[in-house]
């Protein structure tokens, strides 16, 4: 197949290995040409994904229209929060009789609060969807450690084309349909890591821990489920498996974030010192509790982690009003 990365980022570029390794003809499009020639020239990409040597035969395009003419695949790997203006530099050369989408970024878009697959009908009207998720660090996608994610699509034949075009010994594809869970276990499951990453910053063990992927889950398939998600997905790749590696992985730069909260420093601070790399769960903590105030769902954790990231609650405060709910059955 022809394939063509939206982003020059640490997960696009890994993707963008594999999909070469599977013998596809494969470029990268970036923001930034000088940035991609040098990653042209030094087969490196430093910024995003470093230690990584780039295949040969990757190749890289600045121009939107030259980088998507005449390719069957897009993969969309830009950040959620950055998406809408590439989809809008996307949007003259689309060609939707041509082109299959395949998401593979996770959040929720700021103030309108649309998942991306909305976004993009938004933007593109409608189109051959496919969202790609689960529990995938770049880093180690890129060094060929093995790794399951799942592939949905409304349209079963489309999840299932995906599902042949990145599939190989070292990176499983299962499929869905279920857009919406999948969408939305990529998404949360952030949040919850930062909340991962304040107990770990504060050294307070694994009890909390354990207490916290556990109701968060449950709190993911709650919200998940009266936003149109089945629940049976959140116990899947895409819910409890991303839930788990994004938790507990030092690759996680939303569990960064949490960490240096509970290690008490400012969000400011902690953003500024992370340059380019965007952690989606700090705006998705946004979104997810618009959405749950929209369909009234109980959403503890999420509107902790909310209040300390947005209204300045303090760690100790959030912690306490976790824990002083009032008893109920599981």
């Amino acid at each position: 197949m022809r394939i063509t990365v939206l982003s020059d980022g640490g997960w696009g570029t890994a993707l963008a290995m594999n999909q070469v390794s599977n013998g596809h003809d494969v470029t990268i499009w970036g923001p930034f040409p000088d940035y991609l020639d040098e990653m042209r020239r030094t087969r490196r990409n430093p910024r995003f994904l470093a230690g990584v040597e780039l295949p040969a035969g990757l190749r890289f395009e600045a121009d939107m229209g030259k980088a998507v003419e005449g390719r069957d695949m897009l993969i969309l790997a830009t950040p959620t929060q950055y998406l809408r203006g590439v989809l809008a530099k996307l949007a003259p050369v689309f060609d939707r009789e041509r082109h299959v989408l395949v998401d593979v970024a996770k959040g929720i878009e700021i103030d309108s609060w649309l998942r991306i697959s909305e976004m993009v009908e938004s933007v593109l009207g409608e189109t051959r969807y496919v969202v790609l998720s689960g529990p995938s660090h770049a880093e180690e996608v890129s060094r060929r450690v093995p790794t399951a994610v799942v592939a949905a699509s409304a349209d079963l034949a489309l999840a299932e084309l995906v599902q042949q075009s990145f599939i190989n010994d070292n990176f499983r594809v299962y499929t869905g349909t279920d857009v919406v869970g999948v969408e939305l276990g990529g998404a949360l499951k952030n949040v919850m890591a930062i909340a991962a990453g304040i107990i770990d910053g504060m050294k307070l063990g694994d009890n909390p821990k354990a207490a916290l992927m556990t109701r968060g889950i449950s709190e993911m398939g709650r919200l998940g489920e009266l936003l149109g998600g089945k629940a049976q997905t959140f116990s899947g790749l895409s819910g409890i498996g991303d839930l788990i590696v994004t938790c507990t992985s030092g690759h996680s730069r939303n569990r960064h974030v949490g960490e240096e909260l509970g290690r008490d420093k400012k969000l400011p601070e902690i953003l500024a010192s992370m340059g380019m790399v965007v952690a989606e769960g700090v705006t998705t903590a946004k979104g997810a509790h618009a959405l749950a105030r929209r369909v009234g769902a109980e959403t503890p954790i999420i509107d902790e982690i909310y209040a300390v990231l947005h209204e300045g609650r303090n760690v100790p405060d959030a912690i306490r009003n976790l824990m002083s709910r009032s008893a109920k059955p599981e």
